[in-house]
């Protein structure tokens, strides 16, 4: 029997590094929604949309779904650090996209983020909520985010 049935998955890595204390790590699943579904598939087309380049975290709490397009309350969008092809379970089976808010830049109660392929508007891909983060101005929030095609 053939299995012709892609799924996609995303894993968030947090790592909130204090001058002051030992770094905070939270890991959590994410949602690829609609406007991020219909992203891959006009890339697997050709080259109109642009890639994803830029992350944003934000102070909103409702719960992702598919139809989001955008953060809750967006306190600060960067551009992504770094984008790589890596491997998970198949050679070459996921992308990975990091992120660094340095101090400074969206610090308050985060919880929420999602990655865009503009510095302020955008297609997003992927939106996650997750329990608060607290920043402050001399923290810095790296991250790292990775989305999983698997059969």
């Amino acid at each position: 029997m053939i299995n012709d049935k892609l799924s996609m998955k995303g894993n968030v890595k947090f790592v909130l590094s204090s001058p002051d204390k030992k770094d905070q790590v939270i890991e959590i699943k994410n949602l690829v929604v609609d406007t991020g579904l219909a992203y891959i598939a006009s890339r697997m087309k050709d080259t109109t949309d642009a890639v994803m380049t830029h992350m944003a975290i934000g102070a909103g709490t409702t719960a992702a779904a598919g139809a989001d397009t955008a953060l809750g309350s967006e306190l600060a969008r960067v551009a992504l650090t770094s984008t790589t092809i890596v491997t998970t379970t198949v050679a070459d089976d996921a992308i990975q996209y990091v992120a660094t808010f340095l101090p400074g830049t969206g610090t308050g109660a985060v919880t929420e983020a999602g990655t865009f392929n503009d510095s302020t508007a955008g297609t997003m891909l992927c939106r996650t909520v997750f329990p608060v983060i607290n920043k402050g101005q001399y923290d810095t929030l790296t991250v790292t985010w990775k989305i999983t095609i698997e059969p």
